[in-house]
């Protein structure tokens, strides 16, 4: 085969998996009128609370490469609820450096300052969100009201064992990205009372309103059942011991 033909084969199989990538991430099924009322902003997506007068809120890490609308027809069910939510939107998509994730973090701080009428965060995310989340965790323990980690298998490197408040890790049953053996794996750098929340026949991409993930499994439950059981975890994080 001529060296001309290969380039152009190997050129065609660059953007075809290019573009299968780019639509495997496209934000999907999210009716506009959830959006009615959200606040979007360059770093980060707010859904105010229903309800006025909370001092209790969620700041939520997208996953990599997924867009904060993915993940609303999910968190505004917690703003209906009565607690306001930031989604903080990773640089570049998929905040590929560390100079990225630590814009992320700082992203964060930005947004919590600017909502000064919530005293209790709880800090959660999806993914490499969740991995972010943590990262937060880690470095301020003092910060979180409490940490709700979401289908990932982090934490990798720190150990978070000695946090002083509630943590809960939600994972799925065929989740391909975050399979359950690495979620166990690290169990260890988790509090001992950390709440533990398997969703069975949920998968990695469900957890937003976007396409099939690479590497992830199929789903034996519909979307709108495993994002039923996030919501819950959540709630039960922000709502007051």
């Amino acid at each position: 085969m001529k060296r001309g033909t290969v380039r152009l084969l190997f050129l065609a199989w660059a953007l075809v998996s290019t573009g299968w990538l780019a639509n495997s991430y496209r934000t999907r099924d999210v009716d506009p009128v959830l959006l009615r009322g959200s606040v979007d902003a360059e770093e980060s997506l707010s859904l105010p609370a229903r309800t006025p007068g909370a001092t209790a809120g969620l700041l939520f890490f997208c996953g990599s490469g997924v867009a904060a609308e993915a993940y609303v027809p999910m968190l505004r069910q917690v703003a209906d609820a009565g607690y306001p939510v930031v989604i903080i939107k990773l640089p570049l998509r998929f905040a590929p450096l560390d100079s990225s994730k630590d814009e992320a973090l700082a992203r964060a701080h930005r947004a919590m300052a600017a909502h000064g009428e919530v005293r209790h965060w709880v800090i959660s995310g999806h993914s490499l969100g969740a991995a972010l989340a943590a990262r937060l965790a880690y470095q301020e323990p003092a910060l979180p009201a409490a940490l709700v980690l979401v289908g990932t298998t982090h934490p990798k490197q720190q150990d978070l064992s000695r946090l002083p408040f509630p943590v809960t890790k939600v994972f799925a049953s065929n989740d391909g990205v975050a399979r359950i053996g690495d979620v166990m794996h690290n169990k260890p750098l988790l509090p001992a009372q950390t709440r533990w929340v398997e969703i069975k026949g949920g998968n990695h991409s469900q957890f937003g309103h976007y396409g099939h993930q690479l590497l992830d499994g199929e789903a034996a439950i519909s979307r709108e059942a495993q994002q039923a059981v996030v919501v819950q975890a959540l709630l039960a994080a922000l709502k007051p011991s």
